[in-house]
């Protein structure tokens, strides 16, 4: 109840001092001089408009250049050369609106400034202007959103049959990945599966399981599509390679993927950058808990040839792991252990 007395009060006090502001504005307009008031913080803040317009234009020039490559990292992706172009294009056409829309908001503000010798013009309608301001941004916005859709539709599209699975499964706070194997299939996980060892919840009814394998770097070949198959443990967690231009949600029981195709080899971007200790970089864009700042896993583009023969390299989690063979069917056995080399 006090609380109530309190606002009540607060109420009545700002109630009391409008009531006054009003009457004492009724005193000036009765006496002449309550619309002759002009001082000379008028002209000076007419002024100040443009000054702040060339400081806030000349500092965003200063700065966008400067930065230029901090935010706009070399493309390392076929899809990326094309959502790169839809990105500048959009910034060129929005910008320009931008800056057209605010200098003549702040030459406005300067040219009409309170002056006792000017007298506004009434103007309610015009429809030449109607159209013009209405059916251009209609066509510039329809040209936008069909070019996005196209490209979006093409990005979003089925992965090729041959694309190199890859699944990427975000947790609290890293990243684990699983490859499909020789037979290039990711197996059939299962949470409830899930524990210290089993990361992935690897269900070994599914044949696909037996040649799965892990790794900690995340390898994949230039020049061939690469399918991720993303999803999260926990919470919900974003995959990221800004090079590649590869963003996508690792959202909790709802499994997601992107497919992309890099064009650039590791070693490549390290002649491009000048800089021999360049990597590509996985992260994580959601704020997903106080370890969110370690999720990050370096990202190995090989050649073709060379991938393959690190692939061949590579033991099964299931040969690292024979105390699951338990796990596996009896009619699967065999099948299992010719697959992963284990002798029984």
């Amino acid at each position: 109840m006090f609380v109530f007395y309190i606002a009540l009060a607060v109420f009545l006090v700002v109630a009391i001092l409008l009531v006054i502001f009003r009457i004492s504005r009724l005193f000036d307009i009765v006496k002449g001089t309550g619309d002759k008031v002009v001082t000379g913080s008028n002209n000076a803040n007419a002024v100040m408009m443009i000054v702040f317009m060339v400081m806030f234009f000349g500092l965003s020039a200063w700065y966008s250049y400067a930065n230029f490559d901090a935010y706009d990292p070399p493309v390392a992706s076929e899809h990326g050369e094309l959502t790169d172009k839809l990105f500048w294009r959009t910034m060129w056409v929005t910008g320009i609106v931008f800056a057209i829309t605010n200098i003549l908001l702040f030459v406005f503000s300067y040219k009409y400034r309170y002056s006792e010798n000017r007298k506004a013009e009434f103007y309610p309608h015009n429809n030449k202007l109607e159209v013009i301001w209405t059916g251009v941004p209609a066509i510039v916005l329809t040209w936008l959103v069909i070019s996005g859709w196209m490209a979006w539709d093409g990005i979003m599209s089925e992965a090729p049959e041959d694309a190199e699975q890859i699944e990427i499964m975000g947790y609290q706070f890293q990243w684990s990945l699983r490859y499909g194997g020789t037979d290039n299939q990711v197996g059939d996980y299962d949470y409830r599966l899930i524990d210290a060892v089993n990361a992935h919840g690897q269900d070994l009814t599914d044949r696909s399981n037996f040649d799965d394998f892990n790794s900690i770097t995340l390898v994949i070949p230039k020049g061939e599509p690469v399918l991720l198959k993303i999803r999260a443990r926990d919470v919900l967690h974003s995959v990221f390679i800004p090079h590649m231009r590869v963003k996508m949600d690792a959202v909790p029981g709802m499994p997601t993927q992107f497919w992309f195709v890099a064009n650039k080899t590791t070693a490549e971007m390290r002649v491009e950058e000048g800089n021999p200790e360049f990597n590509y970089e996985l992260a994580c864009t959601e704020i997903c808990g106080k370890g969110h700042f370690a999720m990050k896993k370096n990202v190995l583009v090989l050649e073709p040839e060379e991938y393959r023969e690190w692939k061949a390299d590579q033991a099964s989690w299931l040969s690292k792991h024979p105390e699951y063979m338990s796990q596996v069917p009896e009619d699967l056995k065999e099948l299992a252990l010719v697959t992963t080399g284990i002798n029984e």
